[in-house]
């Protein structure tokens, strides 16, 4: 039988925001602040995904 994998310990990367190192808390972000920015951009459509099909009115 061959074993499972071992974990493997990943760097911690910087808030996507500020560039601040992350805090394992508000992974992936470094602090509540930064994940609630984040969090109003979503909420305002500042950020979206985008949707390849067609409105309704352009069928």
């Amino acid at each position: 039988m061959s074993q499972p994998p071992e974990a493997v310990r990943v760097a911690p990367k910087a808030c996507p925001l500020c560039g601040k190192p992350v805090v394992p808390r508000y992974r992936p972000f470094c602090s509540q602040r930064c994940a609630e920015v984040d969090l109003g951009h979503w909420l305002t459509e500042t950020y979206r995904i985008p949707d390849d099909s067609l409105d309704p009115d352009e069928e």
